[in-house]
């Protein structure tokens, strides 16, 4: 790779985790003016909408076996927005930005429990410290812990089956059309949930406009294909520590955004939890280039 192309890269999937990081602060302003489900429903189907017009020619290669795991890929995807978004209404965007973020941690944890095994050194490491910081970062005076906080902690744990089930299905399917499946897979169950649960409002408001702009294509369709096109011109290493930046971004876009303050005690927690981050994405860097961390953000 050459030198201009790698910081070309770099700076393009910098730009995506700032799209992903603003995202959590935007979802929860335009949740103020529609339901979390029928907002992941038309989020995704305009997603899936602009995918499908640029990769159609894909789906002639769509088979039963493909369209099962885009089904089950799609279906914890799903899950994971969906504990997201709803605990976006009751936490604040920099809590649930890095406790997002956990899902990084807990991939080695959940894979050393499915095979059996001692999780490694830094894996350990990096679940102490996310562990420690997500207490810091969560819990309250009392030790009572926020509803929206733990609503945000099973979206990390979906996010975390969502990047070992594409772990296993990607190498035998072609990803792009996985990554199309999976995405229509979320709009049709969340639209579907928000039919049986919400009412579709009358018009969208300003920040429901705005939260749709920003998610549907520039966070969801163009991430992916950003992601996809330029990883390969950059190292692992790099595209991990990029990576690291979201919650970070979801942070300051909360602060500025909305005006979100956290104690000190709450950075604390935030630094240690960015360190498990750190140690638990370096490590797996060096043995594979990150290619399931798409779909992120809010």
């Amino acid at each position: 790779m050459t030198r201009l192309k790698q910081i070309q890269a770099d700076l393009a999937l910098l730009g995506v985790t700032f799209i992903w990081g603003v995202t959590f602060v935007v979802v929860q302003d335009a949740l103020s003016g529609i339901g979390p489900y029928y907002f992941i429903g038309i989020r995704f189907a305009i997603a899936f909408a602009f995918l499908t017009l640029l990769y159609w020619r894909r789906f002639a290669f769509l088979n039963k076996d493909t369209l099962k795991a885009g089904f089950i890929i799609g279906a914890v995807l799903f899950v994971g927005y969906a504990f997201q978004t709803v605990g976006l209404q009751y936490t604040t965007a920099s809590n649930a930005g890095f406790i997002t973020g956990l899902a990084v941690v807990l991939v080695p944890l959940i894979s050393s429990l499915l095979s059996k095994r001692l999780p490694k050194t830094t894996a350990i490491i990096g679940i102490t410290c996310a562990t420690v910081g997500l207490a810091l970062l969560s819990l309250n005076n009392d030790f009572g812990v926020n509803y929206g906080d733990t609503l945000t902690f099973f979206c990390a744990l979906s996010y975390a089956g969502h990047i070992l089930l594409v772990g296993k299905y990607a190498p035998r399917h072609d990803p792009v059309l996985l990554a199309v499946l999976q995405i229509g897979v979320v709009a049709v169950i969340s639209l579907a949930c928000g039919a049986t649960w919400e009412t579709l409002p009358a018009q969208f408001t300003r920040p429901v406009w705005l939260g749709l702009l920003i998610t549907a294509i520039p966070a969801t369709a163009l991430a992916f294909l950003i992601q996809n096109s330029v990883q390969r011109h950059t190292s692992p290493t790099h595209t991990a520590i990029i990576f690291i930046m979201e919650p970070v971004f979801a942070a300051a876009t909360g602060w500025l955004w909305a005006g979100e303050i956290l104690t000190e005690r709450q950075w604390l927690g935030c630094l240690l939890i960015l360190i498990g981050m750190l140690v638990a994405e370096l490590k797996d860097s060096i043995e594979a280039q990150p290619g399931s961390k798409e779909l992120k953000g809010a």
